[in-house]
């Protein structure tokens, strides 16, 4: 009898599996299908915060500066920003929640699979991280251990950009030629889903559940301010897909909405001098809260390129935007999707129709990484699809 996910009881990779070694099964190694939840991660206590700030600083896809000297200048950069970020965590509750909620998600995710798919059950739940705990190495070794041959890497960033999605497949493809050059594990990746119907579903009941909180009177006049992590123009100006699949989920929210309100798409985490993709939600927040409230009865603040709850959400839009804002009567935050069953289902209909297709990768992921800027890239054909070698 082979040990399948939905026998867990805890949101922890690693007690899962002991579980089922407990309960006296055995991993059908041959058959489990890994599902790597990829992002950027975030310090799960304030102690990790200059390791996350390191990582994030000398990651050359995200911030290119200079690939020679990169490390040296992160070293320094996240020494100086240390102390900020560290009293922000503090501020929020101590570190940030989007290790919780990705393993929460992954785990809910491979029991639907196991459910709904069982023509490529078990699958186990795993996350890989570009910046924090657990690091990608960390993960991939833990799958070898494990004894996982097929795996799927599904983004956590459902709208692509090439520093992003395109940074953690490029470090997904150093860990294979690092950790697995015989390649016992066939990879293939879901790398963008701006449009999937459990997202779109998902935002849509979190928004109407926020808009319920404004009197009805004034509801359908309430601005959504749609907001998202913005990009430095450098970035943009490659042709990166991300503003437009952003733009595309915001659009299909707003269908499902039948566009009863009015709404704008605006950009948030600026840092640094360069120009960065606008405008700002900080901004537009503070432009509008000020007007009359004949004009302005209220806005509802949607990050949409986020999966859960992190400093962005908690800190930069909770109190600095919210709680320090002269007109916080007027400004409400939608619910993140966390632990969001809609979303789950999507994700796990998505993995099922995916693993189906046979798909590697989407179409457009290839003029990414012809668009795309890397000193380090990864080779798309050479990373996915099935490369074992034959043993004697």
């Amino acid at each position: 009898m082979y040990c399948s996910i939905k026998r867990a009881t805890t949101v922890s990779t690693t007690n899962v599996l002991k579980r089922c070694f407990s309960q006296g099964y055995q991993l059908n190694k041959s058959q489990a299908t890994g599902v790597v939840f990829m992002n950027m991660g975030g310090p799960s206590t304030v102690e990790e915060t200059h390791d996350f700030l390191y990582q994030l600083f000398a990651d050359n896809d995200l911030i290119p500066i200079n690939k020679r000297f990169q490390p040296l200048i992160a070293k320094y950069i996240a020494k100086f920003r240390t102390p900020k970020i560290e009293q922000q965590y503090k501020e929020i509750g101590g570190g940030s929640p989007i290790r919780k909620w990705s393993e929460y998600q992954s785990v809910k995710v491979c029991k639907m699979l196991d459910e709904i798919s069982p023509e490529t059950k078990p699958h186990y739940p795993y996350v890989a991280f570009r910046y924090a705990k657990p690091l990608t190495e960390e993960t991939y070794q833990k799958m070898l251990d494990d004894g996982i041959t097929r795996a799927v890497a599904l983004t956590q960033y459902q709208q692509f950009s090439y520093s992003t999605t395109g940074s953690s497949i490029n470090e997904l493809w150093r860990q294979v030629k690092k950790l697995d050059p015989n390649r016992s594990i066939v990879w293939s990746t879901i790398d963008r889903w701006p449009s999937n119907k459990g997202l779109v579903d998902a935002f849509v009941a979190n928004i109407r559940n926020k808009l319920k909180e404004f009197p009805e009177e004034i509801r359908d006049e309430v601005i959504i301010l749609f907001s998202s992590h913005s990009l430095p123009m450098d970035v943009v100006n490659t042709g990166d897909a991300y503003p437009a699949e952003v733009a595309a989920t915001v659009y299909q929210i707003m269908s499902k909405l039948k566009f009863k309100n009015p709404y704008r798409l605006t950009w948030q985490s600026q840092v640094g001098p360069k120009p960065w993709l606008g405008a700002q939600t900080l901004a537009i927040s503070k432009f509008l809260s000020e007007m009359d409230s004949s004009k302005v009865p209220g806005i509802c603040l949607v990050p949409v390129s986020f999966t859960s709850d992190h400093i962005e959400t908690l800190h930069e839009v909770d109190i600095g935007m919210i709680e320090e804002s002269e007109h916080k009567d007027k400004l409400k935050r939608c619910d993140s999707l966390n632990g969001s069953e809609i979303l789950t289902k999507g994700l796990a209909e998505m993995v099922k129709d995916h693993l189906k297709s046979g798909e590697l990768y989407s179409k457009q992921l290839k003029l990414d990484y012809l668009l795309g800027k890397s000193s380090d890239p990864a080779d798309l054909d050479q990373l996915f699809g099935d490369h074992t070698k034959i043993k004697n």
